[in-house]
């Protein structure tokens, strides 16, 4: 190989490098929202898997069956967790798509956690 195709593979890799990173953090800005008992108890999370909102409808709020809300609390946190990890792959995928061929291992580790 020579010098000019190296530097040349380097600086494609660099490019793409400065994309996924910019990419992250698009990802940490968007938000996705998951709700359980009919929209009782709603979640919402950032891109980077942080949960930053949770809201409880006044009517599911009972002293005498706290475990169900518990329950619903934890349906929507995992659900908008999940949504969340979906959206990250989701988005990474559009700017790593060119190490996604057929026979090529998971690149994906290389650039770090979203």
């Amino acid at each position: 190989m020579s010098k000019k195709m190296f530097g040349e593979i380097m600086r494609q890799a660099q490019k793409i490098q400065e994309q996924i990173q910019k990419k992250q953090e698009e990802i940490k800005n968007m938000t996705v929202e998951a709700s359980a008992g009919g929209g009782m108890v709603i979640a919402q999370a950032n891109g980077a898997g942080e949960i930053i909102s949770i809201k409880i409808d006044k009517e599911v709020v009972n002293p005498q069956d706290v475990e169900m809300l518990e329950d619903l609390v934890i349906a929507a946190v995992n659900e908008a967790l999940k949504r969340a990890h979906e959206l990250a792959q989701a988005e990474m995928a559009k700017v790593s798509m060119p190490f996604n061929l057929p026979g090529m291992p998971d690149l994906s580790s290389l650039f770090g956690k979203l």
